[in-house]
């Protein structure tokens, strides 16, 4: 957190460049008024990179449109509807959305925009306090009216208006509140977590949409456990995500295992530290953050009390992947990230197979070509699912992984495993067995494959061979 002497000199600074001042002028010519808002004077006290620059103003979206063509290298209008316009000034991405005071029904699920009078009102109606500051420009003058300083200050998550009201106006606002902790790392006031706690249903009032972007946002933060804590203690988590907190399992007085919900907290705070150390993924990664927040959301549904004390979970990984796909299609993910997230959770039990006994290199070759595009992420995905507390047993997974590694690294480069076929392609199948395409070929093509995964590379000559024994051994 920086002094406020500091964070003004350095809003200061950002209401001088080209880009910021060019807009303020252009705005108080037209006889507009023009202020920077939210995130962007937030993080300058909390001495964060400030990144795409959000401005209000009382002009309308025509009138925004109007004072921004003359000196904008481009502009947008796809907000126009909820009084957002878009531009490229200079070097700065900026966004510019006329005072607004809209509010739900209750009913729809989409707020009802409607445009305000003045820079109090639309900074009173934002979410939180800390982000109902702004600076108004040219002036360079800060405007706090709900005490978003002191909050800075105090590190505290507060509403400007009545939790309730603010809830009220909109629910997704619970989920942001959740996302806060843990980007910002604040605490809730308790007149707030209340309100949550009291409101959770109404989030159903939210379209999907709305939800999965929220969350995505959450997994997004450096640390989003503190957040998904509390959806879950809230009460949020049991209606956009319940499979979350069914992992919190009752523990039978005679069969113990380890805490499912914890773990699989742990498991994420393992797969952000890994993602972040390995380099080899565009961080933050959400498909792989999904993963992990579900990796086990099997374990509910397949928990079993076994004699001796003993609790399994048979299948947990292929019915947490159905559990994946149903919920991810719910939130209205895209296909890609649900068939992804889905198949890490499939697979995510592969590895420990290799602790029990020499995987061949068929095997190797084969754990390659089931993760397909997916193998990064398994592999972080697969360590760290390990939490065991025992440094023998952690070492020993971690070291039979890296063997594992190596092993795949090796065949890679000997038989360019990323692109696994087999030696011969559709078309010499179809020359060498006399056939035109249909069925027979994918099966010559399935069989040619399996050895090829089973042997390594072939040869033309020698896929031939076994191509022409497999073919007139099939007793047609």
């Amino acid at each position: 957190m920086q002094s406020v002497a500091a964070a003004l000199a350095r809003l200061g600074e950002l209401a001088a460049s080209p880009p910021v001042a060019r807009l303020a002028n252009a705005f108080a010519s037209a006889g507009h008024e023009l202020a920077l808002v939210g995130g962007p004077v937030r993080d300058a006290f909390l001495g964060r990179e400030t990144h795409d620059l959000d401005f209000t103003t009382d002009a309308t979206p025509e009138q925004v449109l109007e004072i921004v063509k003359p000196i904008a290298r481009a502009h947008w209008d796809i907000g126009r509807a909820f009084g957002t316009i878009g531009a490229q000034v200079g070097d700065e991405t900026v966004e510019i959305t006329t005072y607004r005071t809209d509010s739900y029904d209750g009913q729809s699920r989409k707020p009802e925009v409607v445009f305000g009078t003045s820079l109090e009102e639309d900074l009173i109606r934002r979410d939180f306090t800390v982000n109902a500051l702004a600076l108004r420009l040219p002036e360079v003058k800060l405007v706090d009216p709900a005490g978003g300083i002191d909050d800075l200050l105090a590190g505290r998550l507060r509403t400007p208006i009545s939790p309730q009201v603010s809830f009220g106006d909109d629910p997704l606002r619970m989920m942001r509140a959740a996302r806060f902790t843990a980007s910002l790392g604040f605490a809730l006031d308790d007149d707030t977590a209340a309100a949550m706690e009291t409101m959770a249903d109404s989030i159903r009032h939210i379209s999907a949409e709305r939800v999965s972007e929220e969350l995505a946002k959450l997994l997004r933060a450096d640390a989003p456990r503190r957040g998904l804590e509390l959806m879950v203690d809230s009460g949020l988590a049991a209606i956009v995500l319940p499979e979350l907190p069914a992992l919190r399992l009752e523990i039978d007085e005679h069969h113990h295992h380890k805490d499912v919900y914890q773990h699989t907290l742990t498991v994420l705070d393992q797969a952000i530290d890994y993602e972040k150390a390995r380099g080899r993924l565009d961080s933050p990664d959400l498909i792989l953050r999904l993963a992990a927040l579900l990796h086990d959301i099997g374990k509910p549904a397949t928990r079993k009390l076994e004699p001796g004390g003993v609790v399994s979970f048979y299948h947990h990984d292929v019915v947490g992947a159905k559990l994946a796909t149903r919920r991810l299609r719910a939130l209205r993910f895209d296909n890609d990230t649900i068939n992804a997230v889905a198949r890490l959770i499939e697979l995510h039990l592969r590895f420990f197979g290799y602790t029990e006994g020499a995987w061949t290199d068929s095997a190797v070759r084969r754990y390659v070509r089931d993760a397909g595009d997916q193998l990064e992420r398994l592999h972080i995905l697969t360590r760290s699912d390990v939490t065991t507390r025992n440094r023998r047993k952690s070492d020993r997974l971690g070291f039979a992984y890296d063997d594992l590694e190596e092993r795949i690294a090796t065949l890679a480069e000997q038989e360019e495993m990323a692109a696994v076929r087999p030696d011969l392609d559709g078309e010499q199948i179809m020359r060498i067995l006399g056939l035109k395409p249909g069925r027979e070929v994918g099966e010559a093509y399935r069989y040619l494959l399996e050895q090829r995964l089973d042997d390594g590379p072939l040869g033309e000559e020698e896929a031939t061979r076994r191509l022409q024994a497999w073919w007139d051994g099939r007793g047609r």
